[in-house]
């Protein structure tokens, strides 16, 4: 009788969890109970969740609330049974922010959305969960922002431990059109923040974007970054953020394909449903097969991206307007256009890489806008450069013989010295060649400072200022700024040859000073037996410059605008062939390209 009352009593309460859907008012608390074993308590004065309690466990911290950035003040809180759905709406008093918390039945998930009017002060909008961390001990991506026990050392965010490794809010971060589903788990419980669909439309910063995941501190903190200053490289996007949500299980990751078209029956401000959005489809070719292929639609009021699949691609569901559309060989631009969605249509739009394909001597590195094959590469993301499980920076690269792993990702004005590159001319490659170096982010106006034996190349210039720390937090993306240099058939010989890399500019002490992260390098000129496979000698033509220029990626225009057509080449009996001397301070020679080429 007594194993039979347990299980009678176990039964009930089993049935009481989940049969309760619904929300209820007491004092200055609502109360919503999903049915799903999710019980969760909202503040009437500020919006806060002030209780999180799942299958009769509370993983709500008791010591600071969940709240859209760190709480929005005073607010109006509504509740309301909608269309068969609990939702709540809190609009904030002092902030041009309106939230959304949405229920529905036996479902043990928080839907949201996040409506904004304007920026919101301190410069970042952000959903946080802070939690306990007794009952969710397991961070996202363990342990590179688990804090405890360990001392900040840079800024207040950025921490290094006994044992010289480092830990950062930042290293939780992935790229977001990798960024679904992350979460946070104990025993037999996880806490999944996911952004399905089209979440991403009215935040900033593109597919390839990253911001934090989390941090393990005192709290367990779980959050979606939908704007911040954080390697800031365009304004941000006003209107609704998301659907998106925070589900709890008890353990397993759920799946990133969340249904949220139920919104389109709750009044949800600023959202537009599916049969309001349109899609662009077609063919997407030219990048070599090694290399993902990105497609990314932008304006002022939303942006886009997929990846392509055996050349064909279809865009998620966008708002109806006018969108400037680049394919990225990995994250790197290789074509630009334009197109126009409308509301029920398909629009069809083939684009092809518009990569030129020069004759390179040698080549350090892959042009894909990424420096994970370079040294260090493979751990920037998640550690601190200083970190004791990092290699030592600079260093000597010899082609023919060194991997890329032997050149550092990254060159520091006061740390890790220079970088070289060893490399052995034939005769015949003893001619007016074309260094080219893609870097993809600089950091207090760090770039290139290039010296082939004694010629040394002009300083370009220092780059758009984006003025917030990068490789240090594990950011490796910005503008992504193109240098190119004219090299004299006078600074090359027969044999053995030494390019020597810098940094221009100086900042702050040495992993604060002024930086640049790199991409790839090349010496345009002609081929030999250290040469690139000429199927991955692509070049953007439109970024090949004969002079030592830097020119950053362009940040997404608020209205896109067709390319510009080439100027036809002036005349005058004179023709340059391709990477000749065509202009510049003092350059009195023909300056007339060869057909087909433009002056740079």
């Amino acid at each position: 009788m007594r194993i039979i009352s347990t299980i009678a009593l176990v039964l009930l309460h089993s049935a009481r969890a989940l049969a309760a859907f619904g929300y209820t008012t007491s004092g200055n608390s609502i109360r919503v109970d999903t049915g799903g074993g999710l019980v969760y308590d909202v503040n009437k004065s500020n919006g806060d969740i002030t209780s999180l309690k799942y299958n009769g466990v509370e993983y709500q911290s008791n010591v600071k609330m969940s709240a859209i950035n760190s709480g929005l003040g005073t607010s109006t809180v509504s509740a309301a049974m909608v269309n068969g759905y609990v939702k709540i709406t809190i609009k904030a008093g002092g902030l041009p922010v309106t939230h959304y918390f949405v229920a529905k039945s036996g479902d043990p998930t928080i839907y949201m959305a996040t409506y904004i009017t304007g920026e919101v002060d301190p410069g970042e909008l952000r959903w946080l969960a802070r939690m306990r961390k007794e009952v969710l001990p397991t961070g996202v991506h363990m342990p590179v922002s688990e804090i405890a026990g360990c001392t900040a050392f840079e800024g207040k965010d950025t921490f290094k431990c006994s044992n010289g490794q480092t830990r950062c809010k930042m290293y939780s971060s992935d790229r977001f059109i990798d960024d679904i589903v992350h979460g946070v788990t104990g025993t037999n419980v996880g806490i999944w923040m996911i952004m399905p669909g089209t979440a991403y439309e009215t935040s900033a910063g593109g597919p390839f974007m990253r911001d934090i995941n989390n941090q393990g501190g005192d709290q367990q903190e779980l959050y979606w970054y939908m704007n911040s200053g954080h390697v800031r490289t365009e304004p941000w996007r006003l209107g609704l953020m998301g659907p998106y949500a925070m589900t709890f299980t008890t353990g397993a990751r759920p799946s990133g394909d969340l249904d949220t078209s139920f919104f389109s029956g709750l009044d949800i401000q600023g959202y537009v449903a599916k049969s309001g959005r349109g899609t662009v489809s077609g063919s997407a070719t030219g990048v070599p097969s090694k290399f993902e292929t990105v497609l990314h639609w932008y304006n002022d009021k939303a942006q886009y991206w997929t990846k392509a699949s055996g050349g064909k691609y279809t865009s998620p569901l966008m708002k109806p307007g006018s969108y400037a559309m680049k394919m990225y060989r990995g994250e790197y631009p290789v074509a630009s256009s334009t197109v126009s969605v409308t509301a029920g249509g398909t629009t069809t739009k083939d684009i092809a890489s518009t990569e030129s394909n020069p004759s390179v001597i040698w080549r350090v590195g892959e042009f894909d806008g990424q420096p994970f094959e370079l040294k260090n590469g493979d751990k920037i993301e998640r550690m601190h450069p200083s970190d004791s499980r990092m290699s030592s920076w600079g260093g000597t690269y010899t082609v023919g013989s060194s991997s890329s792993k032997d050149f550092p990702m990254a060159l520091f004005s006061k740390a890790g010295g220079t970088a070289t590159i060893n490399f052995d001319l034939a005769s015949n490659q003893v001619v007016a060649t074309t260094l080219r170096i893609s870097t993809t982010l600089s950091f207090k106006g760090g770039r290139p400072n290039a010296k082939i034996n004694s010629w040394q190349g002009n300083d370009p210039g220092a780059p758009k200022l984006i003025d917030s720390r990068g490789v240090t937090r594990g950011a490796y993306r910005g503008y992504g700024e193109q240098y190119s240099w004219n090299v004299p058939a006078s600074a090359l010989k027969t044999g053995r040859n030494t390019l020597t890399l810098g940094v221009y500019g100086s900042g702050d002490a040495e992993f604060l000073s002024a930086n640049y992260i790199v991409d790839a390098i090349e010496l345009q000129g002609p081929r030999g037996a250290n040469s690139p496979s000429e199927s991955d000698s692509g070049t953007p033509s439109s970024q090949v410059s004969s002079q030592p220029v830097q020119t950053p990626s362009p940040t997404p225009d608020p209205i896109p605008t067709p390319a510009p057509t080439p100027e036809p080449p002036s005349g005058g009996g004179c023709e340059q062939k391709e990477w000749a001397q065509c202009g510049g301070v003092n350059f009195s020679d023909c300056k007339t390209c060869a057909s087909g080429l433009k002056c740079a």
